[in-house]
């Protein structure tokens, strides 16, 4: 199946074709940190298990960072 997987295009071979396979495959680390948006639209985590990917689609992994106050004055 031919994605795009954060701005490259691949052949990825899923046997269920759902994202949570698709992390798997993909060996993304703590899975749990990370979110995923296809063609768009951010998926719930309870949905990873049932959504199905289709040939031509767009997915991101989006991981978020922690910071707060501190991690802001030293970065300006």
């Amino acid at each position: 199946m031919q994605l795009t997987i954060n701005g490259n295009s691949e052949e990825i071979r899923l046997e269920q074709g759902t994202i949570s396979e698709l992390l798997k495959v993909k060996k993304v680390e703590m899975p749990e940190m990370v979110s995923v948006e296809l063609n768009g639209n951010i998926l719930r985590r309870s949905d990873y298990e049932t959504t199905r990917l289709q040939e031509g689609d767009q997915v991101e992994f989006l991981y978020f960072m922690g910071g707060g106050a501190a991690a802001w004055e030293c970065c300006q």
